[in-house]
């Protein structure tokens, strides 16, 4: 082979790899661009501190990058005989928490390591995605007795984290194992009856009056859709009646006094503006004060003066509002839009059914945390603590997030692969 024919094939190898990695210019794109953004965000929420988050924020990220970029030259196939070892460490983690996890701001969720706080719900999200994708995968809900697999593998970190206590992250796994459920073609009826005790405990606690029709709607849809009509309407009955005589106990006793606050001020929080209604007040103002252009990065008067405390993670959002205004913010919705639809694309073009799960379930994670937060930072949910997705400082949420990219990178990766073949 001469020089020319060398520098050629050389020439050509590196367009290639270069050509990869354009392909994917929304899935790199949308998340650096937002690390960066929320590093000026979290540098000006502590411009009167003396430590620099925002130094940590960009420094996880580029440790995340790096792994993405591993994670996304792997075919993801391979990771399957290590998926029941990754879940039991995770769960193992979590059961740690508990016995010699750290505690902060009334919750215990930290694991110190070598000085580094980590936090292991974060990680049992994707663990729990990896296990599910892959039972669902080999063992699809046909009959109602297979949704017993998911169940249990969603239920035993969802409790774990529940009594943290962590209500933000324990709906995530919910979210979970509905989309999952639903993509990996269980019948729609069914996951109506899944998420029926949940809407009867609400029901029963705002509305009781409306249980007398939504009942015997359950109970129609349960006669259509299941086997053995007789047994299904008595189990139906069974649950819906357990959910709301057991809610006013799981009101008082399942959560705790700071989250009964939240959800109650959420509906009200002009009733106690200088306590639990205070981050809801304090928020909607800050995005209130951005208008349309923003003060200016590292100008927002709020945001510098510390109004919002712990603004830094799952309020970055209205520091976003106050500095960059209704453009900022819209563009930053623009951008999440864009990668959850690239995400999908990705889902629907995978070569398995399993990578084509795991998308979908990390599209899922990321999806639900921003409409959640959001939601949360302009006053339309309560405040959950759930952070927005590569803004919210956090490390373990970085670090899980750029995981989560760097499979769906090497689903995308595989299934362009088989198309140009």
């Amino acid at each position: 082979m001469g020089p020319m024919s060398r520098e050629h094939s050389l020439f050509a190898l590196n367009r290639r790899r270069k050509g990869w990695r354009l392909k994917e210019p929304v899935l790199w794109g949308v998340p650096l661009a937002m690390v960066m953004v929320a590093g000026l965000l979290i540098a000006s929420t502590q411009r009167q501190a003396d430590y620099a988050d925002w130094y940590h924020h960009w420094i996880t990220a580029a440790v995340g990058v790096v792994i993405a970029l591993v994670l996304a030259r792997l075919p993801l196939l391979r990771l399957k005989p290590l998926l029941i070892p990754i879940y039991a460490i995770t769960v193992i983690s979590l059961v740690a928490v508990r016995l010699i996890g750290t505690t902060a701001l009334g919750a215990q969720r930290w694991i110190s390591i070598g000085g580094v706080h980590v936090q292991p719900s974060e990680f049992a999200k994707l663990s729990a995605i990896l296990l599910l994708a892959a039972v669902l995968d080999r063992h699809p809900v046909e009959r109602p007795v297979d949704l017993l697999r998911p169940l249990g593998i969603i239920s035993i970190p969802w409790l774990l984290v529940f009594i943290q206590p962590d209500l933000g992250t324990s709906l995530v796994f919910g979210a979970l194992l509905l989309t999952m459920l639903y993509w990996s073609g269980m019948p729609i009826e069914w996951l109506v009856l899944l998420l029926s005790p949940l809407a009867t405990a609400l029901l029963a606690g705002l509305f009781p009056w409306g249980l007398a029709a939504w009942i015997p709607l359950t109970m129609i849809i349960a006669y259509r859709s299941l086997p053995w009509k007789r047994v299904a309407l008595a189990l139906v009955m069974i649950v819906q009646s357990a959910a709301a005589l057991v809610t006013p106990w799981m009101w008082m006793h399942g959560l705790q006094d700071y989250q009964r606050d939240r959800l109650v001020l959420f509906l009200a929080p002009a009733k106690d503006p200088l306590g639990g209604g205070y981050h809801l007040l304090q928020s909607t103002v800050g995005i209130g004060s951005g208008g349309l252009f923003g003060m200016g990065l590292l100008q927002g008067q709020l945001t510098k003066l510390r109004f919002i405390p712990e603004q830094h993670t799952d309020f970055i959002f209205s520091a976003l509002g106050e500095e960059t205004g209704f453009l900022g913010t819209l563009l930053v919705v623009i951008g999440f839009a864009l990668l959850m639809g690239r995400l999908l694309q990705v889902a629907g073009q995978s070569r398995s059914d399993f990578e084509s799960l795991v998308v979908i379930g990390v599209a899922t994670m990321l999806m639900f945390q921003v409409v959640v937060n959001i939601f949360m930072t302009i006053g339309l949910g309560p405040v959950t603590g759930i952070p927005l997705p590569f803004m919210s400082y956090g490390r373990s949420a970085m670090v899980v997030n750029f995981l989560a990219l760097g499979l769906c990178l090497s689903v995308s990766r595989r299934s362009k692969r088989s198309l140009n073949r």
